[in-house]
């Protein structure tokens, strides 16, 4: 019972952190508030109640605001149940096929890359939505044009907009103050969501003044609410652009929630999560948003953060939080209606802040320079051309690099006074074997030449049969070799493990 009183308490926690973030997420994707409201119903009641990581919560997610509004510009709004369904099913299947732990093998550079380049996008666009200013489609555009967007402002010629920037400004330095303050605070006072506040303040400065400022609009009724798919949307999965838009979302969408459960396990002392049996519950959810029309889902950390530090304790809470998102737009949608979209924009903007994480980019560069290029190349590909187009050039550059870390060779010599030492870095593989006999060709004739595996993390058979050689041949000439076998058997390929067990004859090496 006091477990269940927990949950209670988490929930009403989640739900206010919630329902700000699902009204926002839907106006940064370019869709109706509805459709955020819906998404996040469906993560609550449908995912919880499947889920594989009982302590996360689900939901519309900014992660993905960035290709829902990417698809939403390319296809129409009309195409975007559609994908959101096909994605569901894909999760679906790849859940069943006992996939999800794959999501989580992509090169940490590239989804850091990802995180920060959809909160690049999300804070160049929000910040104009926050002077209630329509944002360009480019991440690069909105930029660019946002200084002239203020000097317009300022000038007068754009005065109307200084009254929702006003707002906007007011709740950005709410949620960037009170996340300051609330680590001193004792009890629940602490446990009070920045975004929450925002909204709260930035709808009483709006009523107080009497501003003519964008407010959220909000459906009532379910049958306003939920928008059943026509055979004219279904029939849209024919097309190969909307089909590769599902892949796209489904890729994105599960490596997003996967890695949040991963996250998420980090954070409390539970059962890890069982990442199949997450996807199978995010697919569920999602083939019901694609049916119900709503955004897609995936984990969310801020509300998975808020509902263990609430005390959250099963996968009630985050059940119950999506009851009282459905409560709250049945029964009061009205309230919600005096929300400034500018607070909303203000609550994205500081997400997109926080996802721009200058720690990460540090320790990249402090720990390994090849993968900051890889980070500091995906981000770039990302802010200039679009999320999916910057994420395929990451993904690239990171298997080119994989593919020239584990072919590449470096070799050492070493020469003394009365031997000369040759010691092997890398992966001796056989596009190697003309660097190396270039190396071994170039050794004085005569003299005691020690060979080193002790850094090789790899030797195949082609390799060894040129040291072979080589050493019969120095040998043959005066000189003296001495190799350590017994290091290559286990950085060997079998065929190459052969020849050290000396099973493998010179004939049948001359055979190959």
């Amino acid at each position: 019972m006091k477990g269940r009183l927990h949950d209670l308490l988490a929930s009403a926690v989640v739900f206010l952190v919630a329902l700000p973030l699902c009204i926002g997420v839907a106006i940064a994707s370019g869709v109706p508030p509805a459709m955020g409201i819906v998404s996040g119903i469906l993560g609550g009641i449908v995912v919880g109640s499947l889920a594989g990581s009982p302590l996360q919560v689900c939901g519309p997610a900014a992660g993905l605001a960035v290709i829902v509004f990417e698809i939403v510009q390319a296809h129409g709004l009309a195409a975007l149940p559609a994908v959101v369904l096909v994605c569901g099913l894909l999760q679906l299947v790849a859940g069943r096929l006992e996939l999800g732990s794959y999501f989580r093998a992509v090169a940490p550079a590239v989804v850091q890359a990802m995180l920060a380049g959809i909160g690049v996008l999300i804070l160049g666009s929000q910040l104009h939505v926050m002077f209630d200013a329509t944002p360009a489609a480019g991440g690069v555009e909105n930029y660019m044009s946002f200084p002239s967007l203020l000097l317009d402002i300022v000038s007068g010629q754009r005065r109307e907009l200084l009254y929702p920037g006003a707002i906007g400004v007011s709740s950005l330095s709410v949620i960037f103050l009170w996340n300051i303050i609330r680590r001193h605070l004792p009890g629940a006072m602490g446990l009070i969501p920045a975004p929450l506040l925002a909204v709260l303040l930035g709808t009483v400065i709006a009523q107080l003044n009497g501003w003519s400022v964008t407010r959220v609009t909000v459906p009532t009724g379910v049958e306003a609410l939920v928008t059943l798919p026509s055979s004219q949307t279904l029939v849209r999965l024919l097309e190969p652009g909307v089909l590769l838009s599902a892949v796209a979302l489904f890729l994105i969408a599960s490596a997003e929630g996967l890695l949040c459960a991963a996250a998420v396990d980090r954070l409390h002392d539970g059962p890890a999560s069982d990442l199949d049996k997450e996807l199978v519950a995010q697919g569920a959810g999602n083939i019901a948003a694609g049916l119900l029309g709503g955004l897609p889902v995936t984990g969310v950390i801020v509300r998975s953060t808020a509902n263990i530090d609430a005390g959250g304790r099963t996968r009630l809470s985050a059940i119950l939080h999506g009851v009282w998102l459905t409560s709250a737009v049945l029964v009061v949608p009205q309230i919600m209606e005096y929300i400034p979209v500018a607070s909303l924009a203000a609550v994205l903007v500081a997400i997109g802040w926080k996802l721009i994480d200058v720690d990460v980019m540090r320790h990249l560069h402090a720990r390994d320079r090849g993968e900051f290029a890889v980070y500091a190349l995906t981000l770039t590909a990302i802010t200039l051309t679009s999320l999916l187009n910057g994420l395929v050039v990451g993904i690239v550059i990171s298997m080119l690099r994989l593919a020239w870390t584990a072919s590449h060779l470096e070799i050492l010599i070493d020469e003394g006074p009365n031997r000369i030492d040759l010691d092997m870095l890398g992966a001796a593989t056989f596009v190697r074997v003309p660097e190396l006999t270039q190396a071994l060709e170039k050794l004085p004739a005569k003299r005691h030449i020690r060979v080193h595996f002790e850094h090789l993390r790899y030797v195949d058979h082609a390799v060894l049969e040129l040291l072979g050689d080589w050493e019969e041949d120095y040998q043959r000439d005066g000189g003296q070799v001495s190799i350590e076998w017994h290091e290559l058997r286990r950085r060997a390929t079998p065929v190459a493990t052969q020849r050290l067990t000396g099973t493998l004859t010179a004939s049948s090496r001359i055979q190959r």
